[in-house]
């Protein structure tokens, strides 16, 4: 994402954006929020004395609108974020309007900048030059290709020993040639995860037929398969390794020791309530939060809190395993100093 700040005073001011990924429009998604005023060029009809003249002429052109932010949708599967509102610069002011953000399309966002803002932005403009890394969860007979974007793991495409046209009996051979063919569409650092001998023998095999893939390879051994081997595989580091993007490598080392603990009875808090006594007690190292209560005045009371304490704060992404595990917690946990009685 390309990213540039205008003059901030104690944090307040604009920031013109232009994201380029998927995983850029994600990021906006949690930078632009409810009361913020967003301002891009979109298409709207406007009408001319010649358009009242000839209704059926009446076309869409560019028009720059400034709108004051009251709802934001981030689509995955349509690689586009909405946002609406009540239009506050430009024609028709006060009419309802909706931005559809798209790769290329620049967006200005003035609004008061939290640390964790800039923290985001930053992350997202270094991304913006590191190739994504696919993860191949490989087992006997079975294969699934992943795409790890920064909100997490994304389904790519699965290969089944035998599910080829003609493919009789689906041998081994014949299940290692199909995966190839569909890593040679594969940009970037690749890692072959899984549990046993069939990623180091399908490595082999990928060397073999594509040296300059295979040499982009690199293996994880994995107790889990499918989706829970690529989250093994980043909690191993792999990313960190591989494309200098530690984030989601610390949010499933993160969650797992939040989860260990409990499990423990050792010094941790979970839930809004427990949390925030432990980060009045001064108690907390580590606040993780899901990103899904960025916006709930309480969690911002908290983070707040917790940060004017000197403690870290972690944002979980709701769309990988970790996550997932935090909001089953209430959506909230610290990792504490000490034990609270």
């Amino acid at each position: 994402m390309r990213a540039e700040a205008g003059e901030l005073k104690r944090g307040f001011g604009e920031f013109r954006f232009v994201p380029e990924t998927l995983d850029d429009l994600w990021h906006l998604s949690h930078l632009i929020v409810p009361g913020a005023l967003a301002y891009a060029t979109t298409y709207r009809t406007v009408e001319t004395p010649t358009d009242r003249l000839r209704p059926e002429k009446a076309e869409k052109r560019p028009v720059r609108l400034g709108l004051r932010v009251e709802r934001v949708e981030f689509h995955a599967t349509t690689n586009r974020l909405r946002i609406a509102g009540p239009i506050t610069y430009g024609p028709e002011l006060g009419a309802y309007h909706t931005f559809n953000l798209e790769p290329g399309t620049e967006v200005s966002v003035l609004r008061t900048w939290r640390p964790q803002d800039f923290e985001r932005i930053e992350r997202a403009v270094r991304a913006s030059t590191a190739s994504l890394v696919h993860v191949l969860a490989i087992e006997e007979g079975e294969a699934e290709l992943y795409r790890v974007r920064q909100y997490g793991p994304e389904f790519v495409a699965g290969v089944t020993a035998g599910s080829a046209k003609g493919d009789e009996g689906g041998g081994r051979q014949a299940f290692y040639e199909r995966l190839v063919e569909l890593l040679s569409q594969v940009d970037g650092p690749l890692v072959v995860a899984g549990p046993g001998f069939v990623k180091e023998e399908f490595a082999a095999r990928l060397r073999a037929a594509s040296p300059s893939l295979g040499s982009r390879a690199v293996l994880a051994e994995t107790r889990r398969v499918g989706k829970g081997a690529v989250q093994e595989a980043i909690g191993q580091g792999v990313l960190e390794r591989l494309a200098g993007d530690a984030e989601l490598a610390r949010e499933v080392t993160l969650m797992e020791e939040v989860m260990r603990r409990i499990a423990t009875g050792g010094a941790v808090a979970y839930g809004m309530a427990e949390t925030r006594r432990a980060v009045e007690y001064g108690a907390t190292e580590t606040v993780l939060v899901v990103d899904r209560l960025l916006r709930d005045h309480a969690a911002q009371a908290l983070m707040e809190g917790a940060e004017q304490l000197g403690a870290a704060v972690a944002v979980l992404s709701s769309e990988f395993e970790p996550g997932e595990r935090l909001d089953g917690l209430g959506g909230v946990a610290a990792l504490l100093r000490y034990r609270l009685g």
